[in-house]
């Protein structure tokens, strides 16, 4: 296998380039060498994911060959010697773990074989020892020197999060989204003991005790457990990610502030009492994510973006408190940034959303976005779309409906089950914002995921309101879902859209295929061909009945591509279609 070596140029964009703002490379995974010289993190530069490796202060970069599927997430081993990562066959959501050296050689898979889909990857401090997740149903160990492979756990809904070092015990994590709880499993015998409510826990280095993001509260929070004592970290806002140095004194956290904005802090574990955290800064983007210690606690890596700036890597070196970017584009000073504006719901809830505004006096056509999840947070990143659009004189605004992340718990389960009426609300709340503050005039929608079954949702519950509409690989009914997702993703979505048999006629009075008779807006329906989330189906029903009403419709379908659009290509030819199909209508 051979690698490319390659300078890591750093364009200046022309003036006028945000008309349609073209596909920079993203950068993100960061991961570190266990002496923080270079880093590993998969970039799409040379068209798809895939993985590079950088000496932190050069600009050359050399690709690490893992094969012609699209990368997902890498992570260097803490002895030096592996990169496991992780591929998504087709760009669909099924993944294996491949595992390579630096250098480029000795590939070969070791989880996700067949259709099994492998995920949760991570190194065990000092060990070379990978733990893993297979189908949300097998906790697996797979030690790479003896080339073995143990099943420490199975059961239902389940991800193995972390061993102690003297492997007596795990971290699982079980439950469907938006009920997830922590366990403690003594390996010996089975015995099962409640840690916290939440989505991720690691042994301290000396395995001690736990560090848990606890949900038990309003909002998560970081925890120690140690026996029967609960310590409380870190608090105040949406704490989001944390990760703990290889010698367990020093923690970084990430909080969720303003709206979708970032704040990173480190937290000294070895001090007892009061602890104040020590601010990380400055960011070199409003949203940060990834962070990453190196095993000598002497770098700090994580992946930074921003409006006009695409996801880039960066390291922080903990001695001098030097930023500096590995792998990352500036920040365009034309790019527009958001306003952070405040929406009344119909029932007198309190909405947010992103607002990007053309330069020119309003009122403008607009374009409601919608992001996926539910659970999922629209932040203000980076955004190719929005950009183009508002140099098209196009305003744009992203809200957060109810269900979405980043405003407390009672905040994402507002729209559980027959409350999923109340988020449908929620558009037509956003539309009368709009026009009532001289923002909007015509309104398009559109959303991908669940932002696309909302955007199904709201044209066909509201058609008056809408000009035009754009469904991103949207569910259009319940039903099929439920029988045609990924089992262990039906599973898990039992919780948030109700069960298939026992819930079934809400179910179907909510799937907005069955009310596409009262679609006015010309729709654009795009999805990836390999989509096993949301599968293909839902479009193709879409535009089976549409065409059968001989109604106003274009269907991009995109082969080699799951859920999300991996490859830049196609990422390319979506914003070109979807920007002239908005502009062709809106304005």
């Amino acid at each position: 296998m051979e690698g490319q070596l390659h300078r890591v140029d750093v364009t200046v964009l022309p003036a006028g380039w945000n008309r349609v703002e073209p596909e920079i490379a993203g950068n993100w995974s960061p991961t570190l060498s266990p002496d923080g010289r270079h880093l590993a993190y998969v970039s799409d530069r040379g068209g798809a994911p895939a993985v590079w490796v950088q000496p932190v202060g050069s600009d050359l970069a050399f690709r690490v060959d893992t094969g012609p599927e699209p990368v997902s997430a890498v992570a260097w081993s803490s002895g030096g010697g592996w990169l496991a990562c992780q591929t998504a066959p087709g760009g669909a959501p099924r993944q294996e773990v491949w595992l390579v050296r630096p250098d480029g050689s000795d590939l070969h898979q070791v989880a996700g074989f067949g259709d099994d889909t492998a995920d949760d990857m991570r190194w065990l401090p000092g060990r070379p020892v990978l733990a893993l997740t297979e189908n949300l149903t097998s906790a697996v160990l797979v030690d790479v020197t003896a080339e073995t492979r143990t099943v420490v756990a199975r059961g239902d809904l389940l991800s193995l999060l972390d061993v102690d070092p003297a492997g007596r015990f795990a971290l699982l994590r079980y439950g469907p989204r938006g009920a997830r709880e922590i366990m403690l499993r003594e390996l010996s015998t089975g015995a099962e003991k409640p840690v916290t409510r939440g989505e991720k826990a690691v042994f301290s280095p000396g395995g001690g005790c736990v560090y848990a993001l606890s949900q038990d509260g309003e909002f998560p929070a970081l925890i120690r457990v140690a026996g029967d004592a609960v310590e409380v970290l870190a608090s105040g806002g949406e704490v989001e990610d944390f990760t703990v140095t290889a010698d367990g004194r020093t923690a970084v956290v990430l909080v969720n502030v303003r709206g979708g904005e970032s704040e990173a802090a480190l937290i000294d574990l070895d001090h007892d009492g009061d602890r104040v955290p020590k601010p990380v800064s400055p960011l070199p983007g409003p949203v940060v994510s990834g962070p990453a210690w190196s095993f000598d606690a002497s770098t700090l890596a994580f992946t930074a973006e921003g409006p006009g700036q695409p996801h880039g890597v960066w390291v922080w070196t903990r001695e001098t408190g030097e930023l500096r970017a590995v792998s990352a584009a500036p920040a365009s000073p034309e790019a527009v940034h958001p306003t952070l504006e405040t929406v009344t719901a119909h029932d007198g809830l309190t909405l947010t959303g992103w607002l990007f505004r053309p330069g020119t006096p309003g009122p403008h056509p607009t374009v409601l976005w919608f992001h996926g999840g539910p659970e999922a947070q629209e932040r203000p990143g980076h955004g190719p779309l929005f950009q183009s659009l508002v140099a098209r004189g196009i305003a744009v605004f992203a809200p957060n409906v109810r269900g979405s992340s980043g405003f407390g718990r009672a905040f994402v389960e507002a729209d559980n089950g027959a409350r999923r009426y109340d988020a449908i609300e929620d558009v037509r709340s956003c539309v009368t914002f709009l026009r009532e503050s001289g923002i909007a005039g015509r309104v398009g929608i559109m959303g991908r995921s669940y932002g696309g079954y909302l955007t199904l949702a709201a044209l066909t519950a509201f058609p008056e309101l809408f000009t035009v509409g754009v469904d991103i690989c949207g569910m259009s009914d319940f039903d099929s879902f439920y029988r045609h997702t990924e089992p262990w993703i039906a599973a898990a979505a039992v919780s948030k859209y109700g069960h298939p048999v026992h819930d079934a006629a809400l179910l179907r009075d909510l799937s907005p295929l069955h009310r596409l008779d009262r679609l006015r807006a010309p729709l654009l329906i795009v999805h990836g061909e390999n989509d096993s989330n949301v599968p293909v189906i839902e479009a193709e029903r879409v535009v089976a009945s549409l065409t059968e009403r001989g109604h106003p419709h274009r269907y991009l379908l995109f082969p080699g591509e799951g859920h999300e659009l991996l490859h830049r290509s196609a990422r390319a030819e979506f914003l070109r279609v979807t920007l002239d199909w908005l502009e062709s209508h809106l304005s």
